[in-house]
This record gives structure tokens, sequence and C-alpha cells, in this order.
């Protein structure tokens, strides 16, 4: 995996650092594959039970695509008639997003900076955001005459709503984190100096947590978006049938009775 992308996994979290500050954690090729990789290898490993995704330095968490390389690409696409330049949401950011949102465990984004384009996207197919005070978001997409990719136009209007998902799409802006937490972007704002320590904090003790409930209701919250009343009550049936199979939830009602703390398996 390239050291763009630093992954670590310890006690059940995984850990995906975009590690290019430099650039502002900007999305080159070698990044997005190592990105791509490390989050489906946090999706898919039984080991993990929760996601951390995080960014170096304290400018940005991910201004998206790296357009210095972008124009060499498509300066190339254009002398060979290829066409492969814009492949990458297909093969890249699709991969990256199905992975952090479909993950069945949660995924907590802590946004260190600014978050634009597919950087904002990313922070979005995360279930639980942390923002640094000194953060921003930006869409960018309009702004650089392309439509909206990274499953930002499924999860923004999810989260502000289409009237004002559409404004933010249209007319690209500098969100600061105050007006981020008051639209629902972030779940929680921390002062930029304690962001590490409290994303950290909050994503182990979800690793300690009962990830079958987690999944489940990862699964649930996703349907009953796209699903009839009456088709969601089946889906919760399901999803709480296999819940209350678990080992965990044995494990839950055992500790109520006996007024101790659960310490759940993941299973």
């Amino acid at each position: 995996m390239a050291d763009t992308v630093l992954y670590e996994v310890s006690d059940g979290l995984a850990t995906i650092t975009l590690n290019r500050p430099e650039a502002m954690n900007a999305l080159n090729i070698a990044t997005k594959v190592a990105l791509r990789d490390a989050a489906l290898a946090a999706a898919s490993d039984d080991a993990v039970r929760a996601v951390l995704l995080t960014a170096a330095g304290d400018r940005a968490f991910c201004v998206g695509q790296d357009l210095k390389e972008h124009i060499g690409l498509l300066a190339a696409d254009r002398e060979t008639g290829a066409g492969h330049t814009m492949s990458t949401v297909r093969e890249h950011y699709n991969p990256i997003v199905r992975a952090l949102a479909e993950a069945p465990k949660p995924v907590v984004a802590a946004v260190n900076g600014v978050a634009a384009g597919a950087g904002f996207g990313f922070a979005l197919a995360a279930d639980y955001r942390l923002v640094a005070d000194t953060a921003a978001f930006n869409t960018s997409f309009a702004g650089v005459a392309l439509t909206a990719d990274s499953g930002i136009s499924w999860t923004l209007p999810r989260v502000v709503g289409p009237g004002r998902a559409a404004d933010l799409l249209l007319f690209p802006r500098s969100i600061t984190a105050q007006e981020a937490y008051e639209l629902g972007i972030a779940n929680r704002l921390v002062p930029a100096g304690e962001l590490r320590a409290e994303a950290e904090k909050v994503a182990r003790a979800l690793a300690e947590g009962p990830t079958v409930a987690y999944a489940a209701l990862k699964e649930a919250v996703a349907y009953g978006l796209t699903h009839s009343l009456s088709e969601t009550l089946e889906k919760e049936d399901e999803l709480q049938t296999r819940a209350g199979q678990s080992e965990d939830h044995g494990i839950a009602v055992q500790a109520f009775v006996n007024k101790e703390r659960p310490k759940y398996l993941g299973r």
C-alpha cells in the first residue's frame, strides 16, 4: 500500500489516514488506489469492528482530485483519444464510497481541515463525522465544470435536504464548521487540537460495541430511505431477528440482569 495512505489495525479499530499533507491530501492515482484498497480491506476484515478515516496535517482532510495530475492526464487523453481519465470514478471513487457506506461496521470520519469535492463525498460516506472547528466543506464540482461524484449526489440531499443540496452543488462555496454542524453535515464539533484524540475515543468505543447490531442499524437506515413503510417494517423484522440471534445480544441481556457493563465480542 502506498505511503500516501496509512493503514493500521489495533484492537478492532482500522485507522485509514490520508497522508499527503503537503498537497492538502489531494487524490492522485496512487492515493486513490491505496485508499480504495484500505477501505475494502477494512470493510471485509472480520477482525475490524470500526473504521476511523482521517488525514495528516491540519490544513486539509482532502481537497478532492489532484488537479495538477488531472491536467496532464486530460492532455494525454486528447493526444491518444483514449478517454481514460474520467474512469477514475468507476475504478476508484465508487468502490471507496461503497466500502465505507456499506461496511458492516461503523465508520467514523475525523475531518481536520478542508473537505472538498471527493473529500467531501468520502466524509459523507462515513456514519459519523467529527469535525475540527477550523474545518470547512465545499462541493467544488461545478467550479471546475464537473458534475457530482464520490456519492455526493446521493448522500448530500439525504443529510441537508434536496433544496439545500442543489444550492450547495450549483453554487459551490466554503461551508464553515459551524454551518456544517447546523446543516447536519458535522455530527460533532471539536477544537482542532483535540480532534484526533476525540475521534479515536469515539471510534474505539464503537469498536468495542455490538458490531452485528451496528451493521443492522446501517442497513436499516439505508433501506428505509428508499423503501415504503411496509417494506421497511419487514426489513426491521429481518434485521432484528439477526441481531437477536447474535452472541452480543445474549451478552447484553445477561449483563443487564447482572447490572454489569457488557463486554461485546462483535458477533
